[in-house]
């Protein structure tokens, strides 16, 4: 049988149908109609157009594969499994075994199955992002164009041609309804990121029924008018017609492809096909055997890989991605003799690591009485590092001027001019941060900035660059009332407890312009955690560090930042900038005889990490009267102040005013602080 017989391509597709429709119903749970319907569009993907090697699944230049239908999951674990993805172990190293066996497909959804319900990075190799959420695959797919293109620019040599990997996409109606792809496309569409290709099921079913229910958009029309080429496939059946898309995708040099894909969801079944039916609910067994006599299929079997098949795939995308790495090692090689020093940076890069003397150019800044605003150091911090860290690269969404995030000297990164570190986001916050993560999953140390109350608009990205452990960091700007006359609208005051409340996710809200450095030093050393960097409009004062504790404090998360004589009576916790109003209510309390401690709390999540000694050495569970300071809710702060310590802070919205009026108006104060220690003490 020749390799590229309809026989045996047939034989394969139907494989990656039959493994899909018996997974989900061994789990009675999920979608088989997309991977039945797209399995040919898979299939033409990986045999034919994608350059992967199997045996190398972290090959730096491999084409990257998004399903970003993530419902249709089985569709992905298929293709894993038939290509013979080889598996990662714990330090990052190849294996020879699986990376997906056929008895983790029979455990689909199963607790320890690494075929969980929806794609999770790191579970498999040959998973290269977390697709549950809708849009957020062909979001993070832009990022990984983006970055492609920027290696190339940046690594690239004449003769050395390092980088150049695509990214392929399947993506649903449910992808392009949602409003973070739209703002992914529009960016794409923007900076002509003709490495990337979408592939969209045109299926005409949701699981309330047809599409036309809530959805009339000529997509091609739309995504002509955001800069794309658009391209029609008429039936996802005919690989002679998606060979040709794919390869009018690969011929377009100034623009990103859509390839509209017209299918039949739950292709084969007699009753559910073209139904909502074959959404998302198993077959049935009666439907499945039905399904499998029209496939030509044994109908008792159950799980069949017909050897031909692995084979066939081992002769397509395994051969040819085995020559492809070959030759891209074989090149690196050479590269490295002629560009060391470039190499070197690569290998940091390509294992995760920081370059050396990356943090050669932090320099501590003097005491300050007038001080500056958090954001205003932490853009001086962000430029002491950039020139020692090649791969930290980002932007924000329109603004930073006022978030101070741009590299001085650095170009900016642009439509065909692609080696520039400064990005222009646009007005896309949740689109900025879901292309971050595409950016981090390719190597990068990603940054975007915004005003801190607009992370409403980016959470859901946040939340999975900590679930795929992304060391992303979002610099978040106007970090509370304190911005003033604004308002309400743009005041964020339950944002520090909505961060904080996810998982792995660090907040860091530094008090003054040493702590914002020492954070940087601490944020650029998590190598597997995302950063949230809260940072002040108003100014602070720099403190004198001859009288207080060293700000490398930082790095424990929460330190003893001014002590007093003998064992405190009263604890004053402090972040961002109430830490002054601490630090000033520990004088006046002294004044009148009580022993005041100041600890300083700008990463709650890395004090939490720290050992029961040193956690109790900074608050003693003997001084049991402790008042928490921090222009945000109460929320979160009972684990170190108790139920019934004191907070000072917001209960309400803000208000439009000059900020110290606002302070004031809000009983966010020193005054406030004295006086409650002083009640509770009877002083």
């Amino acid at each position: 049988m020749s390799v590229s017989s309809p026989a045996i391509e047939k034989l394969a597709i139907d494989t990656i149908r039959t493994l899909s429709m018996d997974a989900v119903q061994a789990a009675n749970s999920g979608h088989p109609g997309t991977p039945m319907a797209l399995a040919p569009v898979a299939f033409q993907i990986w045999t034919e157009s994608m350059r992967y090697d199997p045996a190398k699944p972290l090959w730096p230049n491999r084409d990257r594969f998004v399903l970003s239908c993530g419902h249709a999951s089985m569709l992905l674990y298929s293709m894993i499994h038939l290509a013979g993805v080889r598996d990662i172990d714990e330090q990052g190293s190849v294996v020879d075994r699986p990376t997906i066996t056929l008895d983790d497909i029979k455990n689909f959804r199963q607790l320890y199955s690494p075929c969980a319900g929806h794609p999770e990075f790191g579970e498999a190799a040959g998973i290269e992002t977390t697709t549950g959420p809708l849009g957020q695959g062909v979001s993070n797919s832009v990022g990984m164009a983006i970055a492609s293109k920027w290696l190339a620019a940046t690594y690239n040599r004449p003769g050395f041609e390092i980088f150049d990997f695509d990214t392929y996409v399947l993506c649903s109606d449910g992808d392009l309804m949602e409003g973070v792809a739209q703002e992914a496309a529009s960016l794409a569409g923007h900076l002509r990121l003709d490495n990337l290709c979408w592939l969209y099921d045109d299926n005409k079913i949701t699981i309330e029924g047809e599409t036309d229910l809530a959805f009339s958009e000529d997509m091609r029309k739309r995504f002509e008018g955001l800069g794309w080429n658009t391209l029609q496939v008429d039936d996802a059946n005919d690989l002679e017609a998606l060979s040709k898309a794919l390869q009018e995708f690969k011929a377009c040099k100034d623009k990103p492809t859509l390839i509209v894909v017209r299918s039949v969801i739950g292709f084969g079944s007699p009753n559910k096909a073209n139904t909502h039916g074959a959404h998302g609910a198993p077959l049935g067994e009666d439907e499945i055997k039905l399904t499998k006599q029209a496939y030509g299929w044994p109908e008792d079997a159950k799980f069949l890989v017909p050897t031909e098949v692995p084979q066939y795939f081992n002769e397509t995308i395994g051969k040819r991605g085995a020559a492809g790495s070959a030759d891209w090692e074989r090149l690196f090689a050479d590269y490295r003799q002629s560009f060391a020093a470039e190499a070197a940076q690569l290998d940091a890069l390509f294992a995760g690591q920081l370059p050396e003397g990356w943090d050669s150019g932090l320099s501590e800044f003097p005491a300050d009485e007038k001080g500056l605003a958090t954001r205003v150091s932490s853009g001086k911090v962000l430029n002491m590092l950039a020139p020692h860290l090649p791969w930290l690269i980002g932007g924000s969404a329109d603004l930073a001027p006022s978030t101070m995030t741009l590299l001085q000297g650095e170009q900016e990164f642009l439509p065909g001019s692609y080696q520039g570190r400064n990005m222009h986001f646009g007005i896309r916050e949740h689109g900025m941060a879901a292309a971050l993560n595409g950016m981090s999953l390719c190597g990068l140390r990603a940054y975007g900035a915004t005003f801190f109350v607009f992370t409403d608009y980016l959470r859901p990205s946040m939340r999975l660059s900590s679930l795929m452990h992304q060391p992303v960091l979002y610099v978040l700007t106007h970090d509370s009332i304190g911005l003033g006359e604004d308002g309400p609208t743009h005041q964020p005051v339950e944002h520090l407890a909505a961060c904080r409340a996810i998982p792995g996710l660090y907040v860091f809200r530094p008090g003054d312009a040493n702590e914002v450095l020492e954070s940087y030093r601490a944020i650029m050393q998590l190598s597997n955690h995302p950063a949230a960097l809260v940072l002040s409009r108003q100014n602070v004062p720099t403190l004198d560090r001859t009288k207080c504790a060293a700000a490398d404090g930082v790095a424990k998360g929460g330190y003893v930042l001014s002590d007093c004589d003998g064992k405190p009576q009263v604890i004053l916790i402090g972040t961002g900038t109430e830490l002054q109003l601490c630090l000033k209510a520990q004088e006046e309390l002294t004044t009148v005889g009580i022993r005041a401690r100041v600890v300083s709390m700008p990463c709650q999540e890395l004090f939490d990490e720290q050992l029961p000694d040193y956690r109790e050495s900074v608050l003693p569970k003997e001084c049991s009267l402790r008042i928490a300071c921090e222009a945000g809710i109460r929320q979160g702060w009972d684990k170190y102040i108790g139920a019934d310590g004191h907070f000072v802070g917001m209960s309400t919205f803000g208000a439009s005013a000059p900020y110290n009026q606002l302070f004031e108006h809000f009983k966010i104060t020193s005054e406030q602080i004295v006086s409650l220690a002083r009640v509770a003490l009877q002083v």
